[in-house]
């Protein structure tokens, strides 16, 4: 089943369950789960709802797409770094290979 699909259903039955129309122990055996484990989604349900309901700025969140970019951004540091340190070890090694021709 798609991730989707199953978020839908359980927000259903959560819902059915809250206005009284479901009891929980039947919600937990329709969806194949512990009581506990009900109780644990439905209060994950509430605290994503009240989180989705509260107020928000207009526009994109432009903290999320810094954090991206500064992310990237210290991956490619990190990548040149690398590069950097393997160019300088193959010269190195091409150095030692010239000087051990040079003995022979």
């Amino acid at each position: 089943m798609e991730s989707e699909t199953i978020a839908r259903q359980r927000a259903e039955l959560i819902i059915q369950v809250r206005s009284g129309k479901l009891t929980a122990k039947a919600a937990a055996q329709q969806l194949g789960v512990s009581r506990k484990t009900y109780y644990k989604w439905e209060q994950r349900a509430l605290e994503g709802m009240v989180t989705a309901l509260g107020e928000r700025e207009n526009g994109r969140p432009a903290l999320e797409r810094d954090a991206e970019r500064e992310r990237l951004r210290e991956q490619v540091k990190v990548l040149e770094e690398q590069l950097r340190n393997r160019e300088q070890a193959m010269r190195i090694k091409e150095i030692m290979e010239e000087a051990g021709e040079k003995k022979e």
